[in-house]
């Protein structure tokens, strides 16, 4: 797929923002899968709550896992487009934040071949980036210290597709930070390739419940395959 049309050019290299990549009606199937998921499978965090699906990256090998069928249809649809190059997905993180949750500043690592893809689900958020040079920032640190090193941020609505690589994924940390609202402002660089039209200064809705789903490649896997329901 030609992403000319998606990057996002007022930030450095590279993001890629789709609106509607995926439906309402897909869109809602995702959320009444994730609903039914069973608490077992739940990772509950501080601040959120997380479900491993294709297996837990580690180090050593991931012990790959099947992915079910209703979710590898949305990784599938995200290996058409080509976003992994020469690889396909083969894991994916779901996350799911409610108002007033969000995710400290962090950048994927070395686990992951160095591309993001994440599908949004429900509700909007809005991520923000800092330099990884700038600042002593790491995941234990505060969403108070970030909000003084934002260099940008980016705006994700429900149903869009979220890709980040090259230095964004390298030299970077990224973050929700933990409010029931957004306000928006002169440093989100997405407003052009957004579906609905903003104007700065406006607040968002208050945040409602959201789930992300991260998809990315573990190029390090054991041959041995799990299967989950």
């Amino acid at each position: 797929m030609d992403f000319t049309g998606f990057e996002v050019r007022k930030c450095p290299p590279t993001a890629m923002y789709i609106p509607n990549f995926i439906t309402s009606e897909e869109e809602q199937r995702i959320l009444s899968h994730i609903e039914r998921t069973p608490k077992p499978r739940w990772s509950q965090l501080l601040n959120r709550r997380l479900v491993n699906y294709g297996g837990v990256p580690h180090p050593n090998g991931m012990i790959a896992e099947e992915i079910p069928e209703w979710l590898q249809s949305y990784v599938d649809k995200v290996n058409n487009l080509g976003v992994f190059e020469s690889q396909n997905a083969n894991h994916v993180l779901v996350n799911e934040y409610l108002p007033g949750q969000g995710i400290l500043p962090h950048t994927d690592g070395p686990l992951f071949y160095p591309i993001i893809s994440t599908i949004s689900c429900g509700a909007h958020t809005v991520l923000e980036f800092a330099k990884r040079e700038d600042t002593s920032l790491e995941e234990d640190a505060g969403a108070d210290q970030l909000a003084r090193e934002v260099r940008f941020k980016l705006l994700l609505e429900p149903r869009s597709l979220l890709i980040l690589k090259d230095t964004l994924y390298s030299d970077y940390l990224h973050a929700i930070a933990e409010t029931g609202e957004d306000v928006l402002c002169d440093r989100i660089c997405n407003y052009d390739l957004c579906e609905n039209t903003y104007k700065i200064g406006d607040h968002l809705v208050r945040r409602s419940p959201r789930i992300s789903l991260t998809i990315r490649n573990v190029p390090k896997t054991s041959k041995m395959k799990l299967k989950f329901c």
